[in-house]
């Protein structure tokens, strides 16, 4: 079973770190998540968006999520894999070279990655997605775009893998990119 470790912050999406981190674990793999300057048994605010029929979702408080490893001590090269949850935390972790390193390991390494709806941010700041097919928040896809990747405009419940980068739009994509992300790790 897989190694992975999951990059959080602050008013990361509430269903797209909780259902990675937990369903995850249920397939049997090791999820460490951590947050820059946090450690272990800290928490991260969560925030909520839905899809209720606005020109963009909607955001309510979600739940405070405990990290169950530390940043500072977390080395990328112990790990199999990544997971890049949404939300507002990636538009600010995007800052942190510390985190962009991280992501440039897993990409250099061509060990498999899994970002959804906003985790693109992250990925276009830290490695060229030249050559990559990548789903996102459809907001997020001029910068997709903007790094060399080939957005794709796929719907909000589907999921697609290129090599071994697999990327949604949204939460609702749960079940098809855990389960691609999951065929990556065997």
């Amino acid at each position: 079973m897989a190694r992975i470790l999951l990059v959080a912050g602050d008013f990361v999406e509430d269903y797209e770190i909780m259902v990675p981190f937990q369903a995850l674990q249920a397939m049997g793999h090791t999820v460490h998540a951590i947050c820059p300057d946090k450690r272990e048994g800290d928490s991260v605010r969560t925030a909520i968006h839905d899809f209720e029929g606005d020109q963009t979702y909607s955001e309510k408080p979600g739940h405070a999520f405990t990290l169950n490893a530390t940043f500072a001590e977390s080395d990328p090269a112990e790990y199999d894999a990544l997971v890049i949850p949404g939300g507002r935390a990636p538009e600010y972790l995007r800052l942190d070279e510390r985190v962009l390193e991280v992501v440039r390991h897993f990409r250099e390494a061509d060990k498999p990655v899994a970002a959804i709806c906003h985790g693109a941010q992250l990925l276009a700041a830290a490695v060229s997605l030249e050559g990559c097919r990548v789903s996102a928040y459809p907001a997020c896809a001029p910068e997709v775009r903007l790094a060399g990747g080939d957005y794709a405009d796929i719907a909000v419940d589907q999921a697609v893998t290129c090599g071994k980068l697999v990327t949604a739009p949204a939460w609702p994509a749960h079940p098809e990119w855990l389960r691609q992300f999951n065929v990556l790790l065997d």
